[in-house]
């Protein structure tokens, strides 16, 4: 398994990280501890030492788990990350509370990567005003942690605030080929390397997004390596850029864990030929949106309330990926009735400072129309 050190500290963790947010489920809903315990064990003994949770995983059951788990082996021999969940803490007392809370679930002494999970304007701004950051950096002096971070989701703007804030000893990014102009992407990740912050990923096939392509786009990729899959086409992309020191994956079967470990042992680093070939499935997938809604904002707030940046994207990410089950679920369980486009009222506000001169209106009624049908197909 290929290693790779965070130069401040001497840690050497393996560039593949066991993300533990999408467990195998049993019929009750809950994570399969047989097999997510196989899936575990798999990991380690061919190479992973880390191993990533978070409070609110698995209905908060996940810290329990891999907690619980990691009992069997040496503690030095894995370093285990966790995240402080942002949206609980109101006061510094709830930020010291919840980080014993945690140390309590997990059954260890000290967690060697803690993050603020989730970052945004909004919640930095709370924890700063909190002096949480400085409460977390008395707990290194204790060794109750041992790196300090924070996981981020929000613009590159807000993302460059909080990395000059302290002496970060890591921060963790969504990054993928296909989002390198999304949130903090590439911009960030160079950032975080010329202020010497060891980058780690999340979401390096864009949730299976890119794991899952259409046949005409994998075929791009396996006219050059006939044996590789579309998720091994993308950890190879990201495992390329030599700032990033974990690749987390959250793994939900062992076939998974199988194909990881086989990408990052022995890692091989994409060629420049392979990266053109990367480039061609990054724009022939750009290629298939429906609309070139940009997410400027310039048509926001709809004075009836519907997300029209939001509708588009996920409208154009149907196109892109046909990711048929995805969408079904965020268009009915994640997206907001009263955000959807069918409550466009058409007014013609947002044409009229649209930047793109789109077809706001009538490509929001396309796209309620589509996504009702695609909706009743899978009843």
């Amino acid at each position: 398994m290929n290693q790779r050190v965070f130069e401040k500290s001497g840690a050497k963790v393996s560039l593949l990280g066991f993300g533990c947010m999408r467990f195998p489920l049993d019929e009750q809903g809950r994570i399969d501890r047989d097999k997510s315990s196989e899936m575990l064990d798999y990991a380690y003994r061919n190479g992973v030492n880390y191993f990533d949770t978070a409070y609110p995983y698995h209905d908060k059951e996940s810290e329990l788990f891999v907690g619980e788990f990691l009992k069997r082996y040496p503690r030095e021999s894995f370093y285990l990350a966790t995240k402080l969940p942002c949206w609980e803490v109101k006061t510094l007392d709830d930020a010291k509370a919840m980080f014993e809370n945690q140390l309590s679930r997990l059954q260890k002494d000290y967690v060697d990567f803690y993050m603020l999970h989730a970052l945004s304007a909004s919640s930095w701004a709370t924890m700063r005003d909190l002096g949480v950051v400085e409460y977390l950096l008395s707990l290194k002096e204790t060794g109750k942690l041992r790196h300090l971070g924070f996981s981020f989701h929000d613009e590159y703007a807000v993302f460059d605030d909080i990395v000059h804030y302290c002496d970060w000893d890591f921060c963790q990014l969504q990054l993928n080929y296909m989002d390198t102009r999304e949130q903090a992407g590439i911009k960030g990740c160079e950032l975080a390397k010329s202020l010497g912050i060891p980058v780690v990923v999340m979401e390096p096939i864009k949730g299976g997004s890119i794991a899952n392509l259409p046949d005409d786009i994998v075929s791009v990729f396996s006219d050059l390596r006939p044996s590789d899959s579309a998720a091994r086409w993308a950890m190879r992309w990201v495992g390329s850029l030599d700032n990033v020191k974990v690749i987390l994956s959250g793994m939900s079967a062992m076939d998974q864990v199988v194909e990881n470990c086989e990408t990052f042992t022995d890692f091989e680093p994409l060629s420049e030929e392979e990266k053109n070939v990367v480039g061609r499935v990054e724009k022939m997938l750009h290629a298939r949106i429906n609309n070139g809604c940009t997410a400027c904002g310039y048509c926001m707030p709809c004075p009836f309330g519907v997300d029209i940046p939001g509708n588009f994207k996920l409208w154009n990410d149907y196109a892109m990926y046909g990711n048929k089950g995805e969408v079904i679920w965020q268009w009915t369980k994640q997206f907001s009735p009263d955000a959807k486009a069918e409550k466009c009222a058409e007014c013609g506000a947002c044409m009229a400072v649209c930047p793109q001169s789109l077809s706001i209106i009538e490509d929001l009624k396309t796209l309620q129309s589509e996504f009702d049908q695609l909706v009743a197909d899978s009843e």
